[in-house]
């Protein structure tokens, strides 16, 4: 087939959210051939990760509110310069630039445009937002969650598709050593908890602490792993030394390039909020590296975790719910394993990259 001409544009600068989903899936469409460029805000993380896979960025653009004028003109230009068959914006910043610049347009350089949303409050339920998403040839939804929401406020079934995240199962291989980060933080043979999620508010760390300070009675050997950084580290350090807890949980800081090996010292993994990326990508990581996921059922974690099969469930927010859930991962090492083996099946299965690039691959061809 002939290769498409891809114009992706993230309003966003942080490593967070919709960043690793964006360069993973412009990654996987170069991978077939077709021709992929990116526009994020320039001078972060997002920027430099996105160098490193490779990625053809579009330099002239800003993405900024105060640059609006500017990147109007300067997509434009891009668009004609470029021969762009497809724009796919993937925050409502550049959604909105995307198809202004396509009203002024004509012709064949007129490509569609299509949106991911990869947050359920990305979706909006205005008379504005109606008009942009009639304006919009498709729109691919993170979770089903998000896929309900998008036909609740009016968008035809047919213009909605589910894209759910995905996991590098080559970068979380089962045979990752966990003796380097067991040893670093001196944890021998104890049963390990970890949680990779931003420091932020709202992420339910607390609950998670309160449910661990719990299950300290039946496993005091237990420890937890808190992998990420934000403004309520502070906070939850203060909660963690408050609670008694200050030898029993580790803050590790952000653990980016080892952290299948962080992965691989943990006995389970946990995860109390669906955060800003709802396809949940962390929980999609630990069942990639074969580990138990114990998970509250919010954004995409329902669809994501089996109960009783790659993980267990927790319906409400009660600290004790969350010991439960945790004991019974942990208390018997073989369910936990047999878990762990199941949830690195399911990533393989249901959430490898491939299969959301299919979905998008067939869209953008029924668009051109």
């Amino acid at each position: 087939m002939t290769p498409l001409t891809i114009l992706h544009l993230a309003a966003n600068r942080w490593w967070t959210g919709s960043a690793d989903p964006t360069i993973q899936l412009a990654a996987g469409l170069r991978a077939r051939g077709h021709r992929v460029l990116l526009g994020v805000i320039p001078g972060d993380r997002f920027e430099v990760k996105a160098r490193e896979a490779g990625l053809e960025l579009v330099e002239e653009l800003r993405l900024g509110s105060g640059a609006v004028l500017r990147d109007t003109l300067r997509l434009r230009a891009v668009i004609y310069r470029e021969g762009i068959d497809i724009v796919h914006a993937h925050h409502s910043h550049d959604h909105w630039l995307a198809l202004i610049v396509r009203a002024v347009l004509r012709g064949r350089l007129r490509p569609p445009v299509v949106r991911t949303f990869h947050n359920l409050r990305a979706v909006r339920r205005d008379r504005l937002a109606g008009g942009l998403y009639r304006r919009t040839a498709a729109l691919f939804a993170v979770s089903r969650q998000i896929e309900a929401r998008c036909r609740e406020v009016g968008v035809p079934p047919d213009r909605v598709h589910w894209i759910p995240g995905a996991a590098d199962l080559g970068r979380f291989a089962g045979e990752a050593d966990p003796l380097p980060v067991r040893d670093e933080f001196k944890l021998g043979e104890a049963p390990v908890i970890v949680s990779v999620a931003r420091l932020a508010p709202n992420r339910g760390h607390e609950l998670l602490l309160a449910g661990f300070r719990l299950l300290l009675q039946e496993l005091p050997a237990a420890r937890l792993l808190l992998v990420g950084k934000g403004e309520t580290r502070g906070h939850l350090e203060q909660v963690a030394a408050e609670l008694g807890l200050v030898n029993r949980v580790v803050f590790t800081g952000y653990r980016d390039r080892d952290l299948p090996l962080v992965l691989a010292a943990a006995d389970c993994f946990a995860l109390m909020s669906a955060g800003s990326d709802e396809s949940c990508r962390a929980a999609l990581e630990a069942m990639a590296a074969g580990r138990p996921v114990v998970a509250r059922r919010v954004g995409a974690l329902p669809e994501t975790v089996v109960h009783g099969e790659t993980g267990l469930l927790i319906d409400d927010d009660r600290p004790e719910s969350v010991c439960a859930a945790l004991a019974a991962a942990l208390a018997a090492p073989e369910r936990g394993r047999a878990m762990g083996v199941a949830g690195r099946r399911r990533a393989r299965d249901v959430f490898s990259p491939e299969r959301s690039i299919d979905t998008v691959e067939r869209v953008y061809r029924s668009l051109v």
